[in-house]
């Protein structure tokens, strides 16, 4: 049985939407200014090479499988490789090496992923498809990679919610810049 790890770069005002890369977003590339430095981007290097799969996504997806195959090396290598799934219902003909389209229900998706798919099943970004998997507590750890900045504005990763959705921290790091990493997993 696999786990869902969504991983967010978050502000600290909750702001998910578009951290880098281009955007519509006014004030998108907000993560830009910052690094992570080496152990930061170790961290990340190891999420990515230890994943049994991604969940995304179509809006994740579409820079994603734009990017990853004009890259080299291990880590390139890993993501081109390894199983992806995107919920959508508009994505017909995924053109990245090992995609799957699952269909537009994020929950149905990660509940048959979960049983499906041994090792973590890592959501980058997707703020919709986490959102709607945190509200059917299908996400089984929850990393979040704290920016210090107040963004102001944009689309944020937590909303509304049925109900009250306890969390236990398991690990605290800081990266280079302030950047600091927080690891949650649902409370037993």
């Amino acid at each position: 049985m696999g786990r869902i790890v969504a991983t967010e770069y978050v502000s600290v005002d909750g702001v998910i939407e578009a951290p880098s890369g281009p955007s519509d977003f006014a004030r998108a590339g907000w993560t830009d200014a910052y690094t992570r430095g080496p152990d930061g981007d170790a961290y990340m290097h190891a999420q990515g090479m230890e994943a049994g799969a991604l969940l995304m996504g179509r809006l994740t997806y579409e820079p994603f499988a734009a990017a990853w195959p004009l890259f080299d090396g291990e880590f390139a290598d890993r993501m081109n490789a390894m199983p992806k799934y995107v919920v959508s219902s508009t994505l017909t003909d995924p053109q990245w090496n090992n995609t799957t389209v699952v269909g537009g229900d994020p929950v149905a998706a990660g509940a048959r992923l979960r049983d499906e798919v041994e090792g973590d099943i890592v959501v980058y970004g997707s703020g919709q498809v986490v959102q709607a998997l945190l509200e059917a507590d299908l996400v089984d750890e929850l990393r979040l990679l704290v920016y210090p900045v107040v963004v102001g504005a944009g689309a944020r990763l937590f909303g509304s919610t049925s109900d009250l959705r306890r969390l236990r921290l398991a690990e605290t790091r800081t990266f280079d810049d302030g950047v600091a990493l927080l690891v949650y997993q649902r409370a037993a």
